[in-house]
């Protein structure tokens, strides 16, 4: 099985793990469509990958956005989403509600609609993967809610593989990655990160780039649904 030429849609495609994704498929000759909130990012972004990848702004909190979205796109082979603009991490008893339903409108509400508005719109050999995290499987205090919407997606995930079947579905469970999430996420990036490395069994927090390359595994191993992949660097072991 190859990606070339295959049309593939990533959302969250402008940053991070999303982009990195997108940039080793346009590397193999796959078709990318990246899909972002910030129209400044989706061109920037769409303007470095360079032809022929495509950028759209989609909101993914709008769950008519998404519809129209997948609308417009038509048939494609496979589905990337990473969307998701920062974690938020906070004791559950400091968190509003409000606070709580904007992630998960765009982190659990956001990957279940675009799996329902594509799943019908995918080819034959189409796929659909989502994001997790390590949150899933070692939360650490205040990540309640984001332990609650990784695992609500990798169970969402197995039961979309037995629903969707012959469709593919999976998850890629990434542990720390050095990207710009964590801008948003911390007060101070740089000290998290070097503590989060140093518990590892790498010793090192990894790359979106060694994340991305999970993601493409996935995309192209046509034997592969209904699986949680962890690129963690031995975080559930340490």
């Amino acid at each position: 099985m190859s990606l070339a030429g295959k049309k593939i849609v990533i959302i969250g495609g402008t940053s991070g793990i999303g982009f990195a994704v997108a940039q080793q498929a346009a590397t193999v000759g796959a078709e990318v469509v990246i899909a972002s909130s910030n129209q400044d990012r989706v061109d920037a972004a769409t303007k470095q990958l360079g032809a022929p990848a495509e950028g759209r702004r989609l909101d993914v909190a709008d769950g008519n956005a998404i519809a129209e979205f997948f609308e417009q796109i038509g048939e494609f082979d496979h589905l990337v989403y990473t969307a998701g603009e920062s974690l938020l991490i906070k004791p559950l008893i400091d968190t509003s509600p409000q606070e709580a339903r904007a992630v998960f409108e765009r982190r659990f509400w956001g990957a279940l609609l675009s799996a329902k508005y594509a799943a019908p719109r995918l080819r034959d050999g189409g796929s659909i993967t989502f994001s997790s995290g390590v949150l899933a499987k070692r939360p650490l205090a205040g990540t309640a809610l984001a332990a609650g919407i990784t695992g609500g997606i990798e169970a969402l995930t197995r039961a979309l593989a037995v629903e969707l079947a012959p469709v593919r579905v999976n998850v890629i469970q990434p542990g720390v990655i050095r990207t710009e999430l964590w801008d948003r996420s911390v007060p101070d990036p740089e000290a998290f990160l070097h503590d989060a490395a140093s518990a590892l069994l790498t010793q090192r927090v990894g790359t979106p780039e060694e994340a991305a390359a999970a993601y493409l595994f996935i995309l192209d191993n046509a034997y592969v649904t209904g699986t949680t992949l962890a690129i963690d660097g031995g975080a559930a072991l340490a």
